[in-house]
């Protein structure tokens, strides 16, 4: 079944918003902040840069009314590796598909790799996109080819996910 009977899906990228890169304008260079649980750093023995997830964005997430999924190079690693430090449950993957011969011309005309594979899973229900390579090329190419009950999020990838994008994603969801 697809359309409004269904609640929004919300496809989220792991590096960039969950784990931020580069260096945010209030923080010293090369500097981010890490998360513990417990006395454990959420990083130790495993990716270093796990540590930089907010467990806090897990709550936030959850309460969002729409279907979370991964969308992300992490794969099914997300699951894993992930969705633990944020405290949220096992979540669908976005299986990406071998790239096509249309994948390949419309990446050189600046689309980005994800936007065809998104849209096809979406199969014509309203979704959000959070990512932090995302472009103006992305949207139009999306508003073209499934309308206006698309949002396309880009998360800055030097500081992730923030109070003021939970906000933004809050009311665009609420507003469907």
């Amino acid at each position: 079944m697809t359309g409004s009977a269904e609640p929004p899906l919300l496809f989220l990228d792991v590096d960039g918003p969950l784990i931020p890169f580069g260096t945010a304008p209030q923080q010293p260079s090369g500097e981010h902040p890490t998360y513990q649980v417990g006395q454990e750093p959420l990083g130790a023995g495993s990716n270093p840069l796990l540590a930089r997830i907010n467990p806090a964005h897990g709550p936030k997430l959850a309460a969002l009314p729409c279907r979370l999924v991964w969308a992300t190079t992490w794969m099914a690693d997300a699951n894993e590796c992930v969705a633990p430090r944020l405290g949220l449950p096992e979540l669908p993957v976005v299986s990406w598909p071998e790239p096509s011969e249309d994948d390949e011309r419309d990446e050189r005309a600046g689309l980005h790799w994800k936007t065809r594979a998104l849209l096809d899973w979406a199969a014509g229900r309203a979704f959000v996109w959070v990512d932090d390579e995302i472009t103006d090329r992305d949207r139009a190419w999306v508003s073209a080819h499934h309308g206006e009950r698309a949002l396309l999020h880009r998360v800055d990838p030097g500081c992730g996910l923030s109070d003021a994008d939970f906000l933004l994603l809050s009311d665009w969801l609420g507003s469907l």
